[in-house]
């Protein structure tokens, strides 16, 4: 039997599957047929709908529902309130239960709070979503995507900075110290630890805020 905590007001129904050491807190419900992994978190008033999977290591904060349709893989950040949705064109009169459209959240997303994000698109391995977005189209990997409606407005590192390509279309981000590239497509890669593989032990734990960051990638 798995060792995981839930609080006392949270609702786990028979049939959920949920990993070792992860956190369940008030008024939260689990469904049965939701599959939740290991060191997982989520927040007050949280809702896993049935058949949801959620990966491990999954962060998911205050007045969030995730619907019938949606897949998350490890290292995903949820922000409060943000929005994930399964039906295009819903109408209370017209039932599409059977119809719920696929929304992929690929490792380690972070998504802002208050955003929006519109069902049946895939969110690449480590897309940055601002808060307030709307998002109705695919992000590729590292995309960072801002305003309503969402449009790619650069790319971010694992660390959640901005890359900031130069005329070779290799950048480091400030933090890690990571190389990532730009290649002619678009496309980016960091070329110093495969998308799959976690971070070091010494890179797991902020050291500086975002702003101290800034001002120290200013001063460099």
């Amino acid at each position: 039997m798995a060792d995981y905590f839930a609080h006392e007001t949270a609702v786990i129904d028979d049939g959920a599957i949920i990993g070792d050491d992860t956190k369940i807190w008030h008024f939260a419900h689990v469904c049965s047929g939701a599959v939740i992994g290991e060191r997982c978190s989520f927040g007050q008033n949280t809702l896993v709908s049935p058949g949801v999977i959620v990966g491990s290591n999954v962060k998911v904060q205050n007045n969030v529902a995730i619907y019938t349709g949606t897949e998350i893989e490890d290292d995903v950040f949820l922000g409060p309130s943000c929005v994930l949705t399964n039906v295009t064109n819903p109408r209370s009169q017209v039932v599409r239960r059977g119809l719920y459209e696929k929304t992929i959240i690929r490792r380690g997303v972070s998504i802002g709070a208050n955003a929006t994000i519109v069902c049946g698109i895939t969110l690449g391995r480590y897309a940055f979503v601002a808060a307030g977005a709307v998002v109705t189209k695919d992000i590729p990997d590292y995309g960072f995507v801002m305003g309503v409606p969402g449009k790619l407005a650069g790319h971010m590192s694992r660390h959640g900075h901005v890359l900031d390509f130069h005329g070779d279309g290799i950048t480091t981000c400030p933090e890690s110290n990571f190389r990532y590239q730009r290649n002619e497509k678009g496309d980016v890669t960091c070329l110093d630890l495969d998308e799959e593989t976690p971070l070091p032990n010494n890179l797991s734990v902020g050291e500086k805020s975002y702003n101290e960051m800034k001002k120290t990638d200013t001063n460099s």
